[in-house]
């Protein structure tokens, strides 16, 4: 992204400015979520990411190791960047809510509403190339729309005053659910890389 053409001090303010929001979400207790929590999960990747995902919120697995996308959602997802020629490595992945919702109920509005300044924060300062919306929430958070995921499909989408282009599929625990879908993330995901200016 073009923080990485700022040469190092850029990045290094920004990943400082990320380090200081990772605390702020530890030390936050803006809705109930905050009560029983013994973990956040902020995210993972690189700060000069040109990839950033985004899912709805952290799942057991992902609450125990305190990083995003480390269950069986996580390694369909591994699988779906490697046949598009990416790793983990080289994206930056994160969710809506930084914390777990017991028993892995959906995320509820109220959560959503205080948790967006983090995610807003974390995009505003990896500036990726693109963001790839996964699920109804990530979508309906990211473009502040109330459309389902069927709607947004297939399009592009802008991200805020940014202006960062932005893809909407289906997110990898619903093809774990529906394997047949799994061809309809790999279409979004080869649209999303047809966006890249």
């Amino acid at each position: 992204s073009s923080e990485a053409s700022d040469g190092y001090k850029g990045q290094d303010s920004n990943s400082d400015i990320l380090e200081a929001l990772s605390n702020k979400v530890r030390a936050c207790q803006a809705c109930t979520l905050h009560l029983n929590r013994q973990n956040t999960v902020f995210g993972y990747g690189p700060i000069e990411a040109d990839w950033l995902f985004v899912g709805e919120a952290p799942g057991s697995e992902e609450y125990k190791h305190g990083l995003p996308f480390v269950g069986r959602a996580g390694q369909l997802l591994n699988a779906i960047l490697f046949s598009i020629g990416l790793t983990r490595d080289n994206v930056y992945i994160t969710n809506v809510l930084k914390c777990r919702p017991p028993g892995n109920r959906d995320p509820m509005g109220e959560e959503v509403i205080q948790c967006e300044p983090y995610l807003h924060g974390q995009i505003g300062r990896i500036n990726p190339e693109i963001i790839v919306a996964m699920g109804r929430f990530a979508a309906q958070a990211l473009l502040k729309s109330t459309a389902s995921i069927a709607e947004l499909r297939g399009q592009r989408h802008e991200y805020s005053e940014l202006k960062i282009p932005l893809v909407v599929t289906y997110h990898p625990a619903y093809l774990l659910r529906a394997p047949l879908e799994k061809k309809k993330l790999w279409n979004d995901l080869q649209f999303a890389q047809t966006l890249f200016v």
